[in-house]
């Protein structure tokens, strides 16, 4: 690369940065350093919900320098998102479609630090895979493994390829590693805190223990996975109760996608769920069964 052309780049990257530095705001109180704030739709903006835990009101200053207070209107604990309610101010960050995310790709992580101002990491995507789990055991939809440090305060703000567009908030992945919470993920989550204050996560009330089938028994039941999860516990009046599920029946299905974990099974019971039936594969006294299941919302907390 010629030296004009690695000026060139410098210059685009230093654009890139101040074009999408207009979307992303100081939370003051987030921690020793503050954190940061993606303005995700006109007036609404996004940062780490455990950073300003407890608190219904923070202290934001916008791109401009203004300082304006905003109200934590909602939050997810299993992504560790809050929406914040600017009424005012700056504008949003223009999205990316973050399946279309490669390794090698050069990244930026933004931030603003208080009074400090504006602040950028540069970097690539170094690892794509499908999803992960939060320490909360939320499911991410997408694994983007970051190349670079983003600095203490660069929480909740955005991570932007070299057009510009934000690929998701910054966050500590698996191993305290630089990850992202991708926009897939982020417009489910924030597009439910703001319809219905919460998220909403489907429930059929059962307590559940994982369990390994021996290969004859695969054989013999026919089923593809050597693992499924063994109802310990039944709650009174509850979605599990109505459809007559007993203790020991082993969940090996839903809707036909195996079942390995309690996690799978909580990410299968979907928003898109509640209210719904749904067909659980059981193994009960031998046999395989389909059983139909009215799944309720998941009650909070």
């Amino acid at each position: 690369m010629s030296s004009s052309s690695l000026v060139d780049f410098s210059h685009e990257l230093a654009n890139t940065v101040e074009r999408a530095g207009r979307s992303v705001v100081s939370v003051l109180e987030g921690g020793r350093s503050g954190v940061s704030g993606t303005v995700w739709q006109e007036g609404i903006a996004i940062t780490i919900a455990h950073t300003i835990q407890g608190l219904e009101e923070v202290t934001v200053i916008l791109p401009s320098g203004d300082e304006i207070k905003a109200a934590v209107t909602s939050r997810d604990a299993g992504t560790d998102i809050a929406v914040l309610k600017l009424g005012t101010g700056a504008k949003p960050i223009t999205l990316a479609d973050d399946s279309k995310s490669r390794t090698g790709e050069v990244v930026l992580s933004i931030g603003r630090r208080g009074s400090e101002g504006l602040a950028a990491a540069y970097g690539i995507v170094s690892a794509v895979g499908g999803p992960w789990r939060t320490r909360s055991g939320e499911r991410i939809d997408r694994w983007l493994r970051l190349d670079l440090t983003p600095f203490p305060g660069f929480s909740g703000g955005p991570i932007i390829n070299a057009a510009g567009e934000v690929l998701g908030v910054a966050t500590s992945g698996p191993g305290r590693s630089a990850a992202v919470i991708p926009t897939s993920t982020l417009n489910r989550i924030v597009d439910q805190l703001l319809k219905h204050g919460r998220t909403i996560r489907g429930f059929i009330g059962v307590g559940l223990q994982p369990v390994a089938f021996p290969d004859n028994a695969l054989q013999t039941l026919g089923i593809a996975s050597g693992r499924g999860l063994l109802i310990t516990a039944i709650a009174p009046h509850s979605a599990a109760e109505e459809a007559k599920l007993i203790l020991g029946d082993v969940i090996v299905t839903i809707e036909g996608k195996p079942v390995r974990s309690g996690a799978t099974l909580q990410w299968l019971l979907d928003a898109e769920t509640v209210g719904k039936s749904v067909s659980l594969g059981i193994v009960r006294g031998g046999q395989l069964l389909n059983v139909a299941v009215n799944v309720r919302e998941k009650p909070a907390g």
